[in-house]
């Protein structure tokens, strides 16, 4: 009898507390400023990252909305179509590039120099994100990060399988890593036969084989002498050479399945951005231990500045502007960034941040950012999206065909004037 009424005791207590968790009201929907956010960050590395800013930005009291579309092209048109159809997102995902000139132009996007103003962006912001960001005195983008899209990684598996025992440390060293791993029976170079990749690839030859003088004058100031000249032609030819390295599965392939090829240890070698970083992190790979990054060969070599920026379409609303706001405000902060780059693979906008516990990787792009010298932009900022896309025909036709180099060099300076 004694345990029984114990036991129901017990239960009385347990069905008094159901009850009260029954009648419990429910916890009341978030009430702050709503974000609809378009962005393509698809991949399980860049889901991951996105997940740091919607998490800083409802922490705030906001409401994030997620919209990924699928590549970066597609995201854009999706993009510019609401805008100009009356139903813009609140922000909306743009390279930090000239992609977003043209909606400025045409008045579609809300700045943010309020936001600027307070936080400091001058402060803390390389010269080439603010020439991109900062147009007509006006910020008109928030920068998110900024990558390195020429990084060149390494499976560590697949150099001990090729009896690579030490880190190639200029671009000889490099083809000669890609023989070893050709004769270990393992594809020397992971690559995906995409344009921008192709473009990614010649990128990283520019910077390392041509050095800061030539990239300026290709990219920036288009001259055509220099273009036609030996010191760029010996840059096509180690670019073209590079494609003896790949495999016949390489046409079409996505970046982030080039990059799970040295994960898996099956490749040795990609020239990716450092987006890729997040791809070997969800994988539970470390640097220094599974995979290795050179940011570029030599103590001068160029850190070339990409990235990403959330724009802000033009309403009127004071629920969105006041979204638009706290969300720039809220993704430029340090322990977002922070946050983000860990995930992302990217480095911080800034570098008054706490370094300490990001990667290897992460702290010698954050290192060479400190030298103003070595900072460059991609072809994005200097060039307009015709251009650009001009030259990454050219250079996806030299890649995959037999063309003469010279053929090629007059019709890169044609395309540039």
């Amino acid at each position: 009898m004694k345990w029984a009424r114990k036991f129901g005791v017990a239960a009385t207590a347990l069905g008094m507390a159901g009850l009260a968790m029954a009648q419990k009201p429910p916890a009341p929907p978030p009430s702050g400023p709503k974000a609809e956010v378009i962005h393509w960050w698809t991949s399980g590395g860049e889901s991951a990252a996105v997940k740091t800013l919607s998490d800083a930005y409802r922490a705030a009291g906001g409401q994030w909305q997620d919209m990924a579309v699928a590549l970066g092209e597609q995201a854009r048109s999706v993009t510019i179509n609401r805008m100009v159809g009356g139903n813009p997102p609140t922000a909306a995902q743009f390279n930090t590039s000239r992609q977003f000139f043209d909606v400025v132009e045409q008045g579609l996007l809300n700045h943010m120099d309020d936001v600027a103003a307070r936080d400091g962006w001058d402060k803390f912001l390389p010269e080439a994100v603010l020439s991109v960001i900062k147009v007509k005195g006006h910020y008109y983008a928030a920068p998110v990060s900024i990558h390195m899209p020429a990084w060149i990684w390494y499976s560590k598996a697949a150099f001990a399988k090729a009896g690579i025992a030490a880190e190639p440390h200029s671009m000889d060293e490099l083809f000669a890593a890609l023989d070893k791993l050709k004769a270990a029976g393992l594809v020397p170079l992971a690559h995906g036969g995409q344009a921008w990749q192709d473009n990614i690839v010649f990128a990283a030859v520019l910077a390392n084989v041509g050095g800061r003088e030539l990239y300026l004058k290709v990219l920036r100031d288009r001259d055509a002498k220099a273009i036609q000249g030996e010191g760029f032609k010996n840059v096509l030819l180690t670019f073209r050479r590079l494609q003896g390295y790949v495999d016949k599965g390489s046409p079409g392939r996505n970046w982030n399945d080039a990059t799970a090829m040295l994960i898996t240890g099956k490749a040795g070698v990609q020239f990716m951005g450092d987006w890729a970083k997040g791809e070997f992190t969800l994988a539970g790979q470390q640097p220094g231990r599974d995979f290795g990054c050179i940011a570029g060969f030599g103590p001068n070599s160029l850190y070339i500045i990409q990235g990403d920026v959330f724009v802000f379409p033009k309403t009127s609303q004071p629920e969105s502007l006041k979204a638009q706001k706290l969300l720039a405000s809220v993704i430029t902060a340090p322990a977002t960034q922070v946050a983000f780059s860990n995930k992302k693979g990217s480095i911080p906008i800034r570098t008054d941040v706490d370094a300490s516990k990001m990667d290897t990787c992460a702290q010698q792009g954050l290192a060479i950012m400190k030298d103003k010298n070595r900072q460059i932009g991609n072809g994005e900022v200097y060039m307009t999206p015709d251009q650009n896309g001009a030259l990454a025909d050219i250079l996806t036709a030299y890649w995959n065909r037999s063309i003469p180099v010279e053929k090629i060099q007059k019709q890169i300076a044609e395309a540039l004037k």
